[in-house]
């Protein structure tokens, strides 16, 4: 009998903006509250607050003639060429995102034709028979497609995927609202191929979305600053307290759930590779795992980060943190044939999702 399909991981690309933004850059910002007043603290004391509650210390923006599909596509090459793979082969191109390209100087998205179209144009890909689609899902989109992937492959529909994650957040972001120091650039990218090798590959998965009670937190909305600048552009807003709280009660039960699933243990986990949002919340969000096994010491080692100099890019951070780990660019941190590894997320939706890898 033969071994059933399952996707196993091949190749992996990054692509990191050269543009650095250190939190410094941000003194110069005139900040507002969510009613409109002007922040009455002095900028310093308002990044140092911030890089307390983050971690974050500079963050990375694409070049001016950059637009997201661009950044997309650079990765994408990287992580065919590290598949070792003709890109006429591929089945299917999944770019996940949540903007669109938006050029610089202004906060327009622009998604028609579809990123991945775009990419698969930039590409040189002839074959008519591997379909290109977009997948706005949150920050959880890189994994959500990588999910939809193993379905296409486990139906047998699909023998080779590449999926992306890709995003320029600095163009959606209100210049006079602190949360938006959060932010930065970015793209990665995987290919997954069909395999019947046992021991290896995607193992589970699990997804929710929680939009009756938490759709807003994540949205679109007016400048802080509303009267200098235009009453109609709309920029990324959050409420980041009830995002915390809903993150720190979800995402561990989430990263359980799957682990059953699949008849692990969170001992037997090398790393957790969790979406790079917010350096505090995922120590945070690490703690409460393990606490659900009963588990007190816990292994911060386990949990690699890197937020500090890369900034959250959204769909960009897992597959980034993938790439950086099995290209060794990562000195603590490695991935060895037949190390688990869960990948976790969260975001705009509100959605949540988890996998389990086995390499």
């Amino acid at each position: 009998m033969n071994n059933p399909l399952h996707s196993v991981i091949t190749g992996t690309g990054t692509y990191l903006p050269s543009k650095k933004i250190v939190n410094t850059d941000f003194l110069k910002h005139e900040f507002y509250e969510t009613n409109g007043r002007k922040l009455d603290k002095d900028n310093q004391d308002v990044i140092n607050k911030f890089y307390e509650i983050t971690t974050i210390k500079e963050r990375r923006y694409v070049q001016d003639d950059q637009v997201t599909s661009d950044i997309a596509f650079l990765a994408a090459q990287k992580a065919i060429a590290d598949a070792a793979i003709d890109p006429e082969e591929l089945d299917y191109i999944i770019v996940a995102h949540n903007f669109g390209d938006v050029k610089h100087g202004s906060n327009r998205t622009d998604m028609v034709p579809a990123l991945a179209s775009r990419v698969k144009f930039s590409l040189k890909i002839k074959n008519p028979e591997c379909i290109s689609y977009d997948l706005p899902f949150g920050c959880p989109g890189w994994l959500q497609a990588i999910i939809q992937a193993d379905y296409f492959i486990k139906s047998g529909d699909a023998k080779k995927i590449l999926v992306i994650g890709a995003e320029t957040i600095s163009r959606v972001i209100d210049p006079h609202d602190r949360d938006g120091m959060i932010y930065a650039d970015g793209a990665g990218a995987t290919i997954l191929e069909a395999s019947t090798e046992v021991d290896k590959g995607l193992l589970a998965h699990k997804t929710r979305s929680d939009t009756y009670r938490y759709s807003q937190m994540l949205k679109m909305a007016g400048s802080y600053n509303a009267q200098n600048e235009k009453a109609d552009d709309l920029y990324l807003k959050m409420n980041g307290r009830k995002l915390y709280q809903y993150a720190l009660e979800t995402v561990p039960k989430s990263i359980k759930a799957c682990l059953e699933k699949c008849g692990k243990d969170i001992r037997s986990v090398k790393k957790i590779l969790i979406h790079q949002a917010n350096g505090k919340m995922d120590d945070a969000i690490l703690e409460r795992l393990y606490s659900l096994y009963g588990i007190n010491d816990v292994p911060y080692e386990v949990m690699p980060m890197i937020i500090s100099w890369t900034g959250n890019s959204s769909v960009a951070t897992i597959p980034t943190l993938l790439d950086l780990i099995l290209k060794g660019e990562l000195e603590e941190h490695t991935i060895e044939k037949g190390d688990l590894v869960v990948f976790a997320s969260v975001g705009a939706g509100m959605n949540i999702n988890a996998a389990v890898y086995q390499f």
